[in-house]
């Protein structure tokens, strides 16, 4: 979900794995040059969750990479799949209040343009947090831990790639 801290988090994770880190969103913003907001407006939700199956499907192709992804890249059927044969899959897990709290300043989030974006937060983390579950090898609750003891309880279900649970 946004704002459970893929980006920072996956950023350590490949420092301590001694890999390279790529966002797929950042990834996708580089490409067209513009920001994902802007890819929203113009071709629409639709569009960009097309621009974004693609780009993920093109990265995970790599070897040795800490790959984030945007939050709704478990929306597309093909991602789901793609995800865990390409590689362990950590699902940074925070109640709908956390990852409110972390976002709400932020204006570069178009899925939170609405008159009420935690009702909104919550409604995508209902319909979502199924999909990241069923396609997670590795669930951390990231509510209230350091980034840093974050990225070791990831790294530690990667290094053992076998189905685990941390809660802290």
């Amino acid at each position: 979900m946004m704002g459970a801290g893929k980006t920072s988090i996956g950023r350590l994770v490949a420092r301590r794995l001694k890999r390279r880190f790529i966002d797929s969103d950042h990834e996708i913003e580089r490409r067209c040059g513009v920001r994902i907001a802007v890819i929203f407006e113009v071709e629409g939700e639709e569009g960009f969750r097309r621009r974004e199956a693609d780009v993920i499907a093109e990265l995970a192709a790599n070897e040795d990479i800490v790959m984030a992804t945007g939050g709704g890249a478990v929306l597309c059927e093909a991602t789901r799949r793609l995800l865990p044969e390409r590689g362990t899959v950590a699902y940074l897990h925070a109640a709908p209040e956390t990852l409110y709290a972390r976002v709400r300043h932020d204006r570069n989030r178009p899925l939170l343009n609405s008159g009420d974006p935690l009702r909104r937060l919550q409604d995508l983390y209902r319909f979502r947090d199924p999909l990241y579950r069923e396609v997670a090898s590795v669930v951390v609750e990231s509510g209230q831990s350091s980034m840093s003891e974050l990225a070791k309880q990831v790294v530690a279900g990667v290094e053992f790639e076998q189905p685990c649970s941390f809660q802290t």
